[in-house]
């Protein structure tokens, strides 16, 4: 049995971190309209997730763990929109660097993820329960 333990410990892991990977593109896409509080300010800057493999000293497992939620370096998107109250002295209002179709995918495939380490769970308890439904 402690290999199916071991499965439902790394899977529940996998789902930790792609939890988070959600949660951050969900931000990313509700802040992909916003803007400066004041001219020439920076608007909110995308978020990254970033993975790591870590070991588990106690158990002897390699896990999934999100070792860093960062920002995104790339440029702002522009617009020139020279009545917008955080328009700079060229007219030019700063957008969040986000593209919203690639934060979709990124949903989407955690979300494919997340389902995934739950069928392992799933099936790991099943195992279990007919394990013990044999034994009796």
């Amino acid at each position: 049995m402690p290999d199916i333990k071991d499965s439902i410990t790394i899977a529940g892991a996998g789902m930790k971190a792609q939890s988070t990977r959600m949660r951050i593109a969900a931000e990313n896409i509700a802040n992909a309209d916003s803007t400066a509080s004041t001219p020439g300010g920076d608007p909110y800057r995308r978020k990254t997730v970033t993975f790591k493999n870590t070991l588990d000293k106690e158990l002897g497992l390699k896990t999934v763990k999100v070792s860093k939620v960062g920002t995104d370096p790339s440029e702002f998107l522009s617009e020139y929109n020279p009545t917008h109250p955080a328009a700079d002295s060229d007219g030019y209002v700063k957008r969040p660097n986000i593209n919203v179709q690639i934060e979709q995918a990124d949903v989407k495939e955690a979300q494919r993820s997340y389902e995934a380490n739950l069928s392992v769970i799933d099936v790991s308890r099943s195992m279990v329960s007919r394990t013990l439904e044999l034994m009796r």
